[in-house]
């Protein structure tokens, strides 16, 4: 369909599971993509496949926890393509365990705050000097933030994403460049399947049975990146600072 044809888009987070499902498709939809993680080896196996389909790739290790980061991958995505048009802001890093707010361990608060809020920020700030009019910020977030089912510090992350989310929509509506936030439900992808039972806090567990249906099935990052591929394109010109919860209707 190339809905996002000439369009040049950073992905954090490109590695593996919503990343790597959202720059595959993207790159079928003929967008420039660029991915960015941690792990360059990781990285290079998910550019290798973009390749295979004809996609064009450019592969940038970053931790989004440093500013200086931040700013090399936009740099880098500018040198590469000239342009910046998309911002899939999916880094993100889990807690141990799912520790409520009367357990919570504050190095680990400092570690998911520098990820997913700290590091979301600093993203948004690095690219918001090279986009222009249609561009478009899609920030992804957790149905934890949005009813409060999970630890207390990934939680706190995500619902801010939100607030984060409303802000930048507000702040650049009259550049019409939009923001818009995903809040998958459980997904199956490599970082939550490899969350130990043994770890789990049992009572933030029943917590979360008590108003979730956990009966219904998962998403699949396939799923989750088709709406974001949606948020990307021009066919949601005219959305910007909502909120969508995509989780098979378990938290109605």
């Amino acid at each position: 369909m190339e809905r996002l044809k000439g369009k040049t888009a950073i992905i954090t987070g490109g590695n593996s599971g919503v990343g790597e499902a959202t720059a595959i498709l993207f790159a079928k939809e003929g967008a420039n993509v660029v991915i960015s993680a941690r792990r360059k080896a990781a990285l290079d196996e998910v550019a290798e496949k973009i390749r295979a389909i004809g996609g064009k790739v450019l592969a940038v290790p970053t931790d989004i926890a440093k500013d200086e980061d931040c700013k090399n991958l936009a740099d880098a995505a500018i040198k590469e393509f000239g342009q910046i048009d998309i911002l899939v802001n999916n880094a993100g890093v889990l807690d141990t365990g799912l520790a409520p707010i009367d357990k919570f361990n504050d190095d680990e608060l400092q570690r998911v705050l520098s990820v997913n809020q700290v590091g979301t920020m600093q993203c948004i700030r690095a690219v918001i000097p090279h986009m222009k009019s249609g561009a478009s910020i899609v920030n992804v977030a957790s149905v934890a933030g949005y009813n409060g089912g999970g630890g207390a510090a990934y939680v706190s992350t995500k619902a801010a994403l939100i607030g984060l989310t409303k802000h930048t929509a507000l702040m650049l509506a009259d550049q019409y460049i939009r923001c818009n936030v995903i809040c998958p439900g459980t997904i199956v992808t490599p970082m939550t399947m490899n969350m130990k039972p043994a770890d789990l806090d049992m009572r933030m567990m029943g917590a979360m049975r008590k108003h979730a249906d956990l009966n219904l099935k998962p998403c699949m990052a396939e799923d989750v990146a088709n709406v974001i591929t949606f948020f990307a394109s021009d066919e949601s010109k005219a959305l910007t600072g909502q909120v969508v919860v995509s989780d098979f209707g378990a938290s109605l």
